[in-house]
């Protein structure tokens, strides 16, 4: 399957992994890699530069294919301006081959990770960021619509909406996430215009994704329905699994709960569900597209299926739809 995503990166299907917190690490980043993706390692994985640097060291030796480090530039999560100029070099002197920026507007970065010879996207939650985006010469965008798990679009808008009105007015590679997790959102996307997706929520029932079990079992008992977005009101979106942690959050923020007794309430949860398998108290972060998972698979066996599917589905619309 060839798009300008494909024939970018030199990779073999057009799909990218989200870079999860805590979850985007070298052993689930090399299977997708592996498995003809683009792996995303996250740099807030790892405490310090040091480790990050053996973290990279350790992809290198798991993969030779090309892979994506993500940067997020959230004031809750953001290193200062030198340190992440020194993450940025030293990826280049390991061979990343992109950096995937996040929240806040990468402008100030853009000379530094063009010298180290990497591209550059960025994860855009609406039309207007991702138009800008292509006018300070990024080399691709990343639609992140309202479905997505983890940090959602705040505008409330859809993937599919954002992802066709970028297609159309961009030259610049689009990739569309969130709400896609099989073959048939592949096809849509595709159709759509975007040169590839993102996934994160099927990756979460990868065997290689390390994350607690009943993480996973949660996961494979939920309904589409079954997601809730904490922090709307506050401006911080997080779209997790409903639990009595999730839950109780939004009662009290609808109560008007400060935002710091907010934050100590949530403090630890991510932690809660990946590593300990707390599912009443932890962040089970999320998209609605897992309603659409049903069992554990390896990475590979999940895109291979997911790309045969969607050749399937281009190739049954030319049998089942006469013009």
């Amino acid at each position: 399957m060839k798009t300008k995503l494909t024939e970018m990166f030199g990779i073999e299907y057009p799909i990218v992994q989200s870079g999860m917190q805590w979850l985007a690490v070298p052993q689930l980043a090399a299977a997708v890699c592996n498995a003809g993706g683009i792996g995303t390692i996250n740099v807030t994985c790892w405490p310090t530069l040091d480790e990050f640097a053996d973290a990279l060291d350790e992809m290198n030796s798991l993969t030779n294919k090309p892979y994506i480090v993500n940067i997020s530039l959230a004031p809750t999560q953001r290193l200062d301006n030198e340190e992440i100029r020194k993450t940025i070099r030293l990826c280049g002197e390991k061979h990343v081959a992109a950096i995937e920026t996040s929240a806040e507007d990468p402008r100030e970065f853009i000379a530094d990770i063009k010298s180290a010879g990497m591209r550059h996207f960025h994860k855009c939650p609406n039309y207007k960021v991702s138009m800008s985006m292509e006018r300070k010469g990024l080399d691709g965008v990343i639609i992140v619509g309202y479905e997505v798990g983890g940090h959602p679009s705040a505008d409330g808008v859809g993937t599919f909406v954002i992802a066709r009105r970028c297609a159309a007015d961009m030259k610049i590679p689009v990739i569309a996430a969130g709400g896609i997790a099989d073959g048939r959102g592949l096809a849509a996307a595709l159709a759509l215009g975007a040169c590839g997706v993102q996934v994160g929520t099927c990756l979460l029932a990868s065997i290689e994704c390390p994350i607690h079990e009943n993480y996973k079992e949660a996961l494979l008992k939920a309904r589409d329905s079954d997601t809730i977005v904490t922090g709307r009101i506050s401006g911080t979106p997080v779209r997790v699994l409903k639990n009595r942690m999730s839950r109780e959050y939004v009662r009290q923020e609808k109560a008007g709960t400060d935002k710091m007794e907010l934050e100590r309430f949530t403090l630890g949860s991510l932690r809660k569900a990946v590593f300990d398998g707390d599912t009443e108290n932890g962040s089970l972060m999320a998209g609605q597209a897992a309603g659409l998972l049903h069992e554990v698979r390896p990475v590979e066996e999940i895109f291979a299926a997911m790309v045969s599917d969607a050749k399937n589905c281009i190739d049954g619309l030319h049998k089942e739809i006469t013009l």
